[in-house]
């Protein structure tokens, strides 16, 4: 069994169906609140992150933004529990990194504070913007810290507004 696309009217991108309602991406920051938790361990690729991640948000119009820090990745997603269940924020970023070492502790780091910040998310509806960096070494690290930030940012502020848009 085969399938043959139809052609698409030049309106309409390939793939796409002629009555389809989308609902675009909308960066826009202004009168968002974002949240960010930030882990000091590996504390220079974290402030890479919050610089990338802070810059981003301000050019995206976001004016309110709250800083929090925990001592690593596994006290990430407690701390973004208790600033999703104030109300107040309009998403927030989880921002840390885990560098692999000689042991079977990464893994354990890495799979747990990324299931823990995805369980926040989805318990509570506030979106998440996952930028806890899991790399080899701290080169890979401050290759992807700047970047790595600037996504979030424009993560947390899409999230937000596809929510809004959503009700």
């Amino acid at each position: 069994m085969s399938f043959t696309p139809k052609p698409t009217s030049p309106s309409h991108p390939a793939g796409r169906c002629a009555d389809l309602t989308e609902i675009e991406p909308d960066l826009t920051g202004s009168g968002l609140a974002i949240g960010i938790v930030m882990a000091r361990f590996n504390k220079s690729v974290g402030e890479g992150l919050l610089s990338g991640c802070c810059h981003e948000l301000r050019r995206l119009g976001v004016a309110d933004v709250t800083l929090v820090t925990v001592p690593g990745a596994l006290e990430i997603p407690l701390a973004l529990l208790r600033l999703a269940q104030t109300g107040k924020f309009s998403a927030l970023v989880a921002i840390g990194c885990v560098i692999r070492g000689e042991t079977y502790h990464f893994e354990v780091v890495a799979n747990e504070s990324a299931r823990g910040v995805t369980e926040v998310q989805l318990a509570t509806g506030v979106p998440i913007a996952n930028a806890i960096l899991t790399v080899e070494n701290e080169e890979q690290a401050e290759v992807r810290m700047s970047q790595k930030g600037l996504e979030a940012a424009q993560c947390a502020v899409e999230m937000a507004n596809l929510l809004k848009a959503l009700k």
